[in-house]
């Protein structure tokens, strides 16, 4: 009995100092000259060479962004319809809020609407009331200009009653109905416009079917024309019917009349066509002729495609 308790014990105390021999194992292999901070082991080059510590990354400078003449932060937010004072409040808290890229988190500061950028959760929120943006559903035969002088139809006389002067950003063709976006912010819709910043345009076209397997894939790749290859993004079949098919095409082009050019390049000329999106604002159910204000999140959408 004594000797078996004794090797007992003896058997235990071996497992103990092996675990320990194998704690002491992984300190050993971590230990002392070779941890880079924090308890990590520092890397090593090939050799054994010890690779230097690496500096830490640049912090960018505080910049104080309140203004004592401006407006509470929380109230400009609740105001742009982010949410109730109490739900922008916790939104500051929480660091979800920044001012002209510095984190804010107090709960006193003031800014100037005008003047100074937010973004909640990285999404740009527009504090300038007297800012607009429409989606405008522009009919068929309706000229893109806010004044025709042949005295056609213009998208003009369905705001002219308005007080603020809005311009369209870009344009639709005469014979070519959807999607308009109109604003006064002119930032912005320089920006939409511009070929660099690359936002996407849906349309649907009707065009004599049936459609070859292989257009989709011609269209990606890109068709020659006049002034210069272009590729769509997307290309599909929606519907189809004996003689004529419903295509979607997507695109970031602004040419003249592109969808149109483009299709018939293709021998797969336009009958009709519609814009249905610009970037995030959809058309949806909106009648021709009729307009609607665009979302926060519409807005915040079109301010990330355009890099704002």
């Amino acid at each position: 009995m004594t000797g078996n308790k004794r090797n007992n014990q003896s058997g235990s105390g071996s497992r103990g100092h092996r675990g320990q021999s194998g704690q002491r194992g992984q300190a050993g292999r971590g230990g002392a000259g070779r941890t880079g901070g924090a308890g990590r082991p520092a890397r090593t080059r090939p050799g054994g060479q010890q690779r230097p510590p690496q500096p830490a990354a640049p912090q960018a400078p505080y910049v104080d962004v309140h203004d004592p003449d401006g407006v509470r932060l929380q109230k400009l937010l609740a105001a742009a319809g982010v949410g109730s004072r109490r739900v922008c409040e916790d939104l500051i808290r929480q660091g979800r809020v920044s001012v002209d890229g510095q984190k804010v988190q107090e709960l006193g500061v003031r800014i100037d609407p005008l003047a100074q950028t937010v973004h909640v959760d990285g999404e740009r929120i527009q504090l300038d009331e007297s800012r607009v943006y429409l989606a405008f559903n522009k009919p068929l035969g309706v000229v893109s200009t806010m004044h025709d002088e042949m005295g056609r139809p213009s998208v003009g006389e369905y705001v002219e009653q308005r007080k603020e002067r809005l311009f369209h950003v870009g344009r639709l063709d005469v014979d070519t109905e959807g999607l308009l976006l109109l604003t006064n912010d002119g930032e912005l819709a320089n920006r939409l416009q511009h070929p660099k910043y690359g936002v996407p345009k849906t349309y649907v076209a009707m065009i004599p079917g049936p459609v070859p397997r292989q257009l989709g894939k011609q269209l990606r790749e890109g068709v020659e024309l006049e002034d210069g290859k272009v590729a769509v993004d997307s290309f599909k079949v929606v519907d189809s019917k004996p003689g004529w098919a419903l295509v979607e095409v997507i695109l970031h082009e602004g040419r003249k009349h592109i969808v149109r050019r483009m299709l018939e390049a293709v021998g797969h000329p336009v009958e009709s066509l519609s814009r249905t999106d610009v970037g995030p604002v959809h058309l949806g159910e909106l009648r021709p002729g009729k307009m609607r204000p665009l979302t926060r999140q519409e807005v915040a959408g079109l301010y990330k495609a355009a890099g704002l």
